[in-house]
């Protein structure tokens, strides 16, 4: 199993930024699908972006896109998710999840959130107007 830990949330005011990291470790593989998801209060959780470790192979929500940006340090075991310009409705808990069997993705479409089977704890991002 692949353990996950997030960190870097908290409060920051519309049009903020933030930049949430998770550490992965626990596979005896070298690359595999990671990805961070967002369920607001009273919502259903979301995928927010996902990324190959093994590549540059990236996806993104559209209602994220252009604002977030997911990127890996392999050499740290972490990926980042750089939050720009955020928005009230963003405000969520965000979880990172990863692949545990390391499957590679089609490079058409990227990791399928259904490849995502190990999750971490979260950390809340609240964002105010």
């Amino acid at each position: 199993r692949v353990q996950l830990v997030e960190s870097g949330g908290g409060s920051v005011q519309a049009g903020g930024s933030l930049k949430l990291s998770c550490v992965h470790s626990g596979s005896r593989y070298r690359n595999y699908c990671v990805g961070w998801f967002r369920q607001a209060p009273g919502k259903q959780r979301e995928v927010v972006a996902t990324i190959y470790t093994g590549a540059d192979a990236t996806n993104y929500a559209d209602s994220v896109k252009g604002r977030f940006t997911i990127s890996r340090d392999n050499a740290k075991s972490t990926v980042y998710l750089q939050m720009n310009s955020l928005k009230p409705e963003d405000t969520a808990t965000y979880y990172c999840a990863a692949d545990p069997l390391a499957r590679i993705p089609p490079i058409s479409t990227g990791c399928p959130t259904t490849f995502l089977e190990d999750w971490g704890e979260g950390t809340l991002v609240t964002v105010s107007s």
